[in-house]
């Protein structure tokens, strides 16, 4: 009588187990790749929201930098820095009376495949492409995203 497994039964439980990884690992890669658009879209409301609350107490809205550097600061430090969940965050413009900020996939295809921008209008909008928003005037002509 004989104790251990065959070869072809190593093989077999192999090759099942193969299987199962090329089939859960893209699955997981979507799910990580959009769990971080997600996450994108909340930091441009979070900018959002931070730029109007430093507008009240303010003549102007802020930068990155005066956003996340405000005792208390507006924004998490990781935002401040720019990058957060495998995307770039900016500021493109801020003054008296508008602001533009954006967001882009630091590894595109990898941690993101759209880019996102926000106005002092609150609307998140979607660049496709995943292209690095770089005005006022692009965003806005931009698509709102979808709930």
């Amino acid at each position: 009588m004989r104790k251990g497994f065959t070869l072809v039964e190593i093989m077999i439980v192999v090759a099942i187990i193969a299987l199962l990884a090329a089939i859960a690992i893209p699955n997981l890669l979507r799910a990580r790749l959009q769990a971080n658009e997600t996450s994108a879209q909340a930091a441009m409301k979070t900018l959002a929201t931070a730029e109007i609350t430093y507008r009240t107490a303010n003549p102007t809205y802020g930068t990155m930098a005066n956003l996340g550097s405000a005792n208390p600061p507006y924004i998490d430090a990781q935002l401040a820095a720019g990058a957060k969940n495998g995307y770039n965050f900016y500021i493109v413009e801020s003054g008296a009376n508008n602001f533009t900020a954006g967001g882009y996939p630091t590894n595109a295809n990898v941690s993101g495949v759209r880019s996102f921008c926000i106005t002092e209008d609150g609307v998140v909008r979607v660049d496709p492409a995943g292209v690095n928003v770089t005005t006022r005037a692009i965003c806005t002509a931009l698509n709102a995203t979808s709930p």
